[in-house]
């Protein structure tokens, strides 16, 4: 009887463990497929982007046709785009519920559409771009090889990952990133495996096979550990996450406003254009056009004008509130490095340290992915600060609350543990979010204050 049973165990241990090796190999395949399709389509966007900012550089004169170009683009998305305007947020709804589908379109539209923002000069970044041609590549693979609900599910996440990984070269948080980015307070490790293959195989096609150079950021010069140093960490850690907050309620904010003021979306975004122009005179420089990577630079490396933050944070706002195309990323890594060096005087600490915390602390209050944020900061500026970034990262995405760039992220786990969160709340319907009196479980009907969706 004891043999028999052992037998039994022991065949039933060869079966487990072989059908984990067989999930294995799966997905390493998958993930590996999806890395191709996401470093090669990040590629193509860098070396667009390379070109589009050049010639802007070149031909001053190409930011008076931003109007024209903002107003092809929102004709486009018009009539063809259909569900692709709601841009990251439909790569995330797909991979909750599973509803409409990622269109193959919306990969060229958003690329046609970021390269047409930054050649004439619109603020914007390149996240989204990269995240969302992942999604509609990831959506046709899928149906491809005919995958399952669930198995499409983790191919949309890893090509997040894949996307992130490859359009900024930190394969570690862009691994993270997918994980992370989808839900608040919970993670998809069902897509571990498939995340780290794609961004690392998506960075390694981007760089060694397409040959596209990364920035390159100076190490991070990390004071002696402190208790005086942790506590000023933290203060500017809040303001990192109040300068999220501003950055995503203003721009949800300017996107209701100009969808309210003008019906036609060609329209919209031509007034948007005008703006940018107009901001652009009336600050006299045109530093906080496109992606800002020279003003990155200087706030790792010396002084920037004190309200640089503020005036790319308006710049980048009005630019997606019109309907541009592009990410809100690579801006949040400049607010949040010109905000740090801004306020390193007012600390007393080194300008480029405390610039290097607002960095991934902006970005991380925006999107509430502590961890990609943190391993971005290690991949970027070295292992010298660690604790300081994930002390940024950590008091970034407290403080930051339930506000965010994207909408549709599910919150999961709420912040207090007398904060009722309904199945299915999200960022959008955070209002919905119930408040328990105190010392009691019933709940009552004060509300979190929200905004509706743009």
């Amino acid at each position: 009887m004891n043999n028999a049973k052992r037998g039994k165990n022991k065949l039933h241990f060869t079966l487990w463990y072989g059908e984990m090796i067989r999930n294995f190999i799966k997905w390493v395949w998958r993930g590996g497929v999806i890395g191709l399709l996401t470093g090669s389509a990040s590629a193509i966007l860098l070396l667009g982007l390379e070109y589009a900012t050049d010639a802007r550089n070149s031909h001053p004169w190409l930011l008076f046709l931003l109007p024209l170009g903002g107003a092809l683009v929102s004709l486009l998305y018009w009539k063809f785009g259909s569900s692709s305007s709601k841009g990251n947020n439909l790569v995330i709804e797909r991979i909750h519920d599973g509803s409409e589908a990622v269109p193959f379109r919306m990969s060229v539209l958003v690329l046609f559409g970021t390269l047409v923002t930054h050649l004439f000069g619109g603020s914007a970044g390149r996240e989204g771009t990269a995240v969302q041609m992942g999604g509609s590549l990831a959506e046709t693979f899928g149906k491809w090889i005919k995958a399952g609900a669930l198995d499409r599910k983790i191919l949309l996440i890893c090509s997040v990952s894949g996307g992130f990984g490859a359009v900024f070269g930190t394969p570690l948080a862009g691994a993270m990133f997918g994980l992370e980015v989808a839900a608040i307070g919970i993670m998809s490790y069902e897509a571990l495996v498939p995340c780290f293959t794609a961004s690392f195989v998506g960075h390694l096609v981007t760089t060694r096979l397409w040959g596209v150079h990364h920035v390159s950021y100076p190490q991070m010069i990390a004071p002696e550990f402190s208790l005086q140093v942790v506590f000023k960490v933290m203060a500017a850690s809040v303001l990192f996450a109040l300068a999220s907050i501003l950055f995503s309620e203003l721009t949800h904010a300017l996107k209701r406003l100009f969808a309210a003021v003008f019906r036609n979306p060609v329209l919209k975004s031509a007034v948007g254009g005008l703006i940018v122009i107009g901001l652009v005179y009336a600050v006299g420089s045109r530093a906080y056009l496109g992606l800002s990577l020279p003003l990155i630079s200087d706030a790792l490396d010396k002084d920037v004008p004190t309200f640089a933050f503020l005036w790319k944070l308006v710049f980048t706002s009005v630019t997606l509130g019109a309907g541009f195309q592009g990410g809100e990323v690579t801006p949040l890594f400049a607010i949040g490095a010109t905000l740090g060096n801004t306020l390193a005087e007012v600390f007393h600490l080194y300008g480029p340290f405390l610039a290097a915390l607002g960095f991934i602390a902006v970005f991380c209050g925006a999107t509430h992915t502590p961890i990609a944020c943190f391993l971005m900061g290690i991949e970027l500026f070295g292992s010298g600060g660690a604790v300081y970034m994930f002390l940024a990262c950590l008091i970034s995405y407290l403080f930051a609350g339930y506000s965010g760039i994207y909408t549709s992220q599910r919150i999961v786990v709420s912040g207090s543990d007398r904060i009722v969160v309904p199945e299915g709340t999200t960022l959008f319907t955070r209002k919905k979010m119930l408040i328990r009196p105190n010392g009691s479980k019933q709940q009552n009907e004060t509300t979190l204050s929200g905004d509706k969706n743009e």
